[in-house]
């Protein structure tokens, strides 16, 4: 099951402190508004964001339809197909995609430790 590109939303405490940290680690900002508290940088193929004020843990982050650069793939698994596949398995979402709608979606699930990861497809 291919659920696109990956990446890491952290929810911070000062995003100006996260920001400056990460670049130390090699990161560079790639989009975002530091003014409302949030940033998405890049490292390579590595992607994080980060969130001041906006969730209160960190999410797991999957894109159908997207690339680890963030652009768009011609053939790619539907988000909705993924959480029918998903629902079939047995796995309880947190939110579901409309299974009636086409184009961006999104649904969540938890991880057996309480780990929430999205699948966010933005095409």
């Amino acid at each position: 099951m291919n659920l696109g590109a990956f990446s890491v939303s952290l929810a911070v405490k000062d995003i100006l402190e996260s920001k400056t940290f990460y670049e130390k680690l090699g990161f560079s900002v790639f989009s975002g508004d530091q003014e409302q508290n949030w940033l998405i940088l890049k490292n390579g193929e590595v992607t994080i964001g980060l969130f001041q004020g906006m969730f209160e843990n960190n999410i797991l982050n999957f894109n159908p339809g997207w690339s680890s650069d963030s652009r768009e793939v011609e053939n790619f698994t539907d988000v909705r197909v993924l959480q029918r596949k998903l629902k079939d398995q047995g796995l309880e979402l947190m939110s579901e995609a409309d299974e009636t709608t086409t184009g961006p979606a999104n649904f969540m699930i938890s991880d057996p430790d309480g780990n929430t990861i999205l699948v966010d497809q933005h095409v």
